[in-house]
């Protein structure tokens, strides 16, 4: 593969395709990903600059370097670093829990003229719902708002996948997030989606920038805390 200085460091590049290539699965989660004399003579450059550019992956907290070993994909998230604490989706799974998505749609809907949505993205947006099991009950309901200069993919299997990878893989880079939780009533449809009537539940609003700000996603999540409360656990 011929790399140009045209397109920025060379390490750089060579970066962001290992990090696509990590994300979409090329080089799965545990696995080695080739050596630096592999990447050397693929890509034409410098051991240094694959060495950098291994490095960059490592401080980000997708590869673990180990001498005798190689470098191993230790994350293959498109935000790894979507808070300093652990995902609630980690610690249900290391707690045993069975948490699936188990249904996902998409739809274009009109943005209602009062919404400070319609600045960001104009008078639509996509609309995509999809709804989690934990052990085989129904348990988060998400709706998940994007513009239409985005390509999101018309498909329930694809739309399954994680969000950010499917946004990442676009060239979409995330700046920050921002988690707001409160207690809200949702939608009959919504209740009924989750199998439990009509009441106030944990609610979680989420505003996710893109590097030059640009409010790329707001998302509404309901949790039926009854099955299993809402768990953050930080590191020290």
């Amino acid at each position: 593969m011929k790399l140009t200085l045209k397109k920025g460091p060379l390490y750089i590049q060579v970066y962001e395709i290992l990090k696509e290539r990590i994300i979409s699965g090329v080089y799965p989660k545990n696995t080695l990903i080739p050596s630096e004399q592999e990447l050397k003579d693929e890509f034409n450059v410098s051991i240094i600059t694959i060495r950098r550019a291994v490095e960059e992956l490592s401080r980000q907290g997708s590869v673990e370097k180990r001498s005798g070993v190689g470098t191993t994909v230790l994350d293959n998230y498109a935000v790894s670093k979507l808070s300093k604490g652990q995902r609630f989706s980690e610690h249900l799974i290391e707690e045993g829990y069975d948490l699936k998505k188990k249904q996902a749609n998409l739809d274009i809907i009109d943005i209602p003229v009062e919404s400070d949505l319609r600045m960001r993205f104009g008078e639509k947006c996509y609309c995509i719902e999809r709804l989690y099991t934990l052990n085989d009950k129904p348990y988060i309901h998400f709706k998940h708002h994007l513009p239409l200069s985005l390509d999101i993919p018309d498909n329930q299997e694809k739309l399954l996948d994680s969000l950010y990878e499917i946004l990442y893989r676009q060239g979409v880079k995330f700046n920050r997030f921002k988690d707001e939780f409160g207690v809200s009533t949702p939608e009959q449809y919504i209740a009924d989606l989750l199998e439990i009537e009509q009441k106030p539940l944990l609610q979680r609003q989420r505003y996710s920038y893109d590097i030059n700000e640009n409010l790329i996603e707001y998302s509404e999540a309901f949790y039926n805390t009854d099955i299993h409360k809402y768990v953050v656990n930080f590191d020290v």
